[in-house]
């Protein structure tokens, strides 16, 4: 596993745990950078209502990690999520393909738009126009 691949990780802190959330933030950064791993982005997205209640939680602080690695590193920093108490659920989804496609698409459209000829901010004159235009007079 050689290639790098990108993955979003996001998790849910236990809302009991407010001044946790960064020291757990900057373990599993590191946790990441210690298996040869880079973490692009870390972004608390702030306390939020849960869909539905987990561990008697109605709420719970939600964390966005943006990972550039081989796989290997996702391993161990879900295997360290699984054994924390204060982790209340994560979810890790590869994200490399969807964006390459992304890109992909977009650029085909940019070539579309650029072969397009301009258009002119005329309507087409049809038989109901020349009728609105008639009566009006």
């Amino acid at each position: 596993m050689d290639t790098k691949r990108q993955y979003e990780v996001v998790f849910i802190v236990d809302p009991t745990a407010d001044e946790e959330v960064s020291r757990l933030t900057e373990g599993f950064t590191q946790i990441v950078t210690d298996q040869g791993g880079v973490v692009t982005k870390a972004e608390t997205m702030g306390k939020r209502p849960l869909a539905y209640e987990i561990l008697h939680h109605k709420d719970g602080t939600f964390v966005l990690l943006e990972i550039e690695g081989s796989g290997r590193e996702i391993a161990e920093l879900e295997r360290r999520m699984r054994v924390n108490d204060r982790i209340l659920r994560y979810i890790t989804v590869r994200v490399d393909e969807d964006r390459r496609r992304a890109n992909k698409l977009k650029e085909r459209r940019t070539r579309k738009a650029a072969k397009r000829p301009e258009r002119g901010g005329h309507a087409r004159r049809g038989p109901a126009m020349e009728f609105a235009e008639a009566t009006s007079e």
